[in-house]
Order: C-alpha cells, then structure tokens, then sequence
C-alpha cells in the first residue's frame, strides 16, 4: 500500500498531535505523583480518602519508565 503526500501529511499531523497530547497526560500525571507523594495520609478528609487511593493505586500501576518520564516532565517546569 503506497500513501501519497496528503495521506502522509496528515499522519505526520496526527502523531505531532498525540505526542503534544502526551506530553500534557504526563504533566498531569507527574503532578499528581508529587501531590500524592506529599500527602499526609492522616490530612485526607474520609469523603477524599477513596479518590485518593484510586489516584495512589493508578500511578502505581503505571509503568516505571512512564512514571519517570511524568515526573521528569514536571521537574523541568519546576525548576
């Protein structure tokens, strides 16, 4: 299958796009790494508690390069 010059513009688009989408998604989830690693379990309202353990239990499942790559992600945009 040979794709012509549009065809291939517009995939070349597309991914331009989904890595700018990543690159947010791991601002977000580097975000929420740092916040969760900060919180004291003992200041988290009961009403928060679940939420917060479904967040805590998400980034756990993430895999470990992903997971640097987040915060690595919001460590530059720290400093």
């Amino acid at each position: 299958m040979t794709m012509n010059k549009q065809e291939v513009a517009m995939l070349s688009d597309e991914i331009e796009m989904l890595m700018q989408e990543r690159t947010r998604l791991l601002k977000v989830v580097g975000a929420a790494a740092i916040l969760v690693a900060n919180t004291d379990p003992e200041s988290v309202q009961v009403a928060a508690m679940d939420a917060a353990k479904m967040l805590s239990e998400t980034l756990n499942s993430l895999p470990e390069e992903t997971l640097r790559d987040a915060l690595e992600s919001v460590q530059a945009e720290a400093e």
